[in-house]
């Protein structure tokens, strides 16, 4: 099976999930190398939400062709620098407070399996670590969680018509619960679990 390409973040510790074992495939590289790295070697890139996106973005005619060959791309954070055509930057919910803060489930999805809404509106018993507003999801995407601050279509992913697949997490990294005591945990490896899935399908529709 093809490696995953995680991006690592500025400035950043290395996320703990990278030392799990259902993160073995995983090869580290930094934004600053992507461009002359083979994309074609890798069967799905996550971006963490503290990636430089200006140099993520100038590499985006890169990001494009290699969902076009059917790659899978996992985005964490606030959309600055669209670096696809069909995306829009980050709009932040209209103020704070659980009103505007709650995360609501719309569509059931493998990484959230058993994974409770509650965990994921709060943490440490404040609302808004997980999600601030959305990235705007293009026609087609398929929306997964909303906030209930304008109704923001937090979590979305999208099947390309070029090509690919796009999961966007319009905030904090979602690893970042790995070691969450809550049922929030399960994102990380149900997360890996889903995109090596996605990764071993596309290969198997792949001409040998």
């Amino acid at each position: 099976m093809k490696p995953i390409l995680y991006i690592c973040p500025l400035g950043q510790e290395p996320a703990s999930f990278l030392d799990k074992p259902y993160a073995r495939t995983i090869e580290q590289h930094r934004i600053y190398d992507l461009p002359k790295l083979d994309l074609s070697r890798f069967g799905a890139i996550l971006v963490s939400a503290h990636t430089d996106q200006r140099a993520f973005a100038a590499s985006g005619d890169r990001i494009a062709a290699f969902l076009d060959a059917g790659g899978l791309l996992v985005f964490n954070g606030h959309i600055a620098y669209p670096f696809l055509p069909e995306l829009a930057p980050f709009v932040p919910v209209p103020g704070y407070g659980l009103a505007l803060l709650q995360v609501c489930r719309v569509t059931a999805h493998p990484v959230f399996d058993g994974v409770d809404p509650q965990d994921l509106t709060f943490r440490r018993g404040v609302a808004g670590f997980y999600g601030r507003g959305h990235n705007p999801p293009p026609p087609g995407a398929e929306v997964l969680h909303r906030l209930s601050g304008n109704d923001a279509p937090l979590d979305w992913v999208w099947a390309r018509p070029a090509g690919g697949t796009v999961f966007m997490h319009g905030g904090n990294d979602m690893w970042m619960y790995a070691d969450d005591p809550t049922s929030a945990a399960r994102i990380a490896p149900q997360l890996m679990a889903w995109v090596t899935s996605q990764i071993e399908e596309h290969t198997e529709k792949e001409p040998a």
